[in-house]
């Protein structure tokens, strides 16, 4: 099978937003009027992003989900994506499974292929990923990493540390009962990008970003562009991981006998969540709940902005914690 038979079979479909999408040498997106495109492009590569054994209907939705994670840190609705595809082999069953996991998210965020590339190579998956964001009386309704101030309340959306979990477990680092490690796999390996609540948050949020590389790198990031500082209750971002409540660290009857600061990592190092970290006035705090309701979306109050630059991570009592691991890095 050839790659312009590769693309017909398994990619090529009919326009439906796009002026043009698969076909000529550009695909054409007309943005509508009052609006701007918002791109981002996100690359996942075999051995370094997931596990050999994924099954590719899994590893289709993930290449697209964590690019519409980023449109959902900006507050933009999904439009098109484009796919850059390189191959070991053009095997047919394993082509079928990713484009259907693929296939299924985008057509649940109404957002299609219009373009790309297919290559022989090292399996390597790379998307761009086009949004639209309104622009109201000449100010552009986007959400950004610079738009906290002190004062600020800071959330976290949705469970974090359990894609983590799940890789910790997969390198021999922890032991977890077989139910747990399939249900944290299932969070590294099929994210829900955060999209209503995205837009939900749009007028509401002050600053925002998507949990790729870890809690403390990404609230770096906002904290930095920002030029602000932050303090964070670590125990309540504890409480934020997925299979925490369930585990009932005092107890573990799940056999999951973690430490208190193994936890922790979980939640300040983890990484792939994919949820959405973002910052508030405090007197949006109801709108902020309204936003969570209508995208049936949880989201935890974890901390402030502060004037101070720096991170001060704190316990349950309010006493300052020890600096901790950096996130995750693509070049370490």
């Amino acid at each position: 099978m050839g790659e312009f038979d590769l693309i017909a079979r398994f990619f090529k479909r009919p326009a439906r937003h796009a002026a043009l999408g698969i076909g000529d040498d550009c695909a054409l997106l007309q943005p509508a009027p009052g609006t701007q495109l918002a791109i981002s492009c996100d690359m996942l590569v075999a051995g370094r992003h997931f596990f050999a054994d994924v099954s590719p209907h899994k590893l289709g939705h993930k290449a697209l989900a964590v690019n519409l994670s980023d449109l959902a840190a900006c507050g933009a609705k999904p439009l098109a994506f484009t796919l850059a595809l390189a191959l070991p082999e053009a095997n047919e069953p394993w082509l079928a499974a990713f484009a259907q996991g693929l296939f299924e998210l985008a057509d649940a965020h109404d957002c299609e292929l219009i373009g790309g590339d297919t290559t022989a190579g090292p399996l390597n998956i790379c998307i761009t990923v086009f949004g639209e964001v309104p622009v109201v009386q000449g100010r552009s309704l986007a959400l950004l990493r610079s738009g906290a101030r002190a004062g600020d309340d800071l959330y976290v959306s949705g469970t974090l540390g359990d894609a983590r979990l799940a890789l910790d477990a997969q390198q021999g680092k922890l032991s977890v009962p077989a139910p747990v490690l399939r249900a944290a796999r299932e969070r590294l390996e099929r994210p829900t990008p955060r999209v209503a609540l995205g837009l939900a948050l749009r007028g509401v949020a002050s600053a925002a970003i998507d949990l790729s590389d870890g809690f403390m790198g990404d609230l770096g990031h906002i904290l930095e562009c920002s030029r602000v500082g932050a303090s964070v209750q670590v125990d309540r971002l504890v409480q934020c991981i997925g299979c925490y409540a369930e585990a009932a660290p005092a107890e573990h009857p799940l056999g999951i006998d973690l430490s208190v600061e193994q936890w922790r990592t979980l939640a300040l190092a983890g990484g792939d969540d994919y949820e959405l970290l973002f910052t508030a006035p405090a007197g949006q705090r109801a709108a902020v709940a309204r936003a969570a309701q209508t995208s049936r979306t949880p989201v935890h109050r974890i901390g402030r902005i502060d004037a101070i630059a720096g991170l001060r991570l704190l316990d349950a009592q309010g006493r300052a914690l020890e600096p901790h691991d950096a996130s995750f890095d693509h070049f370490a």
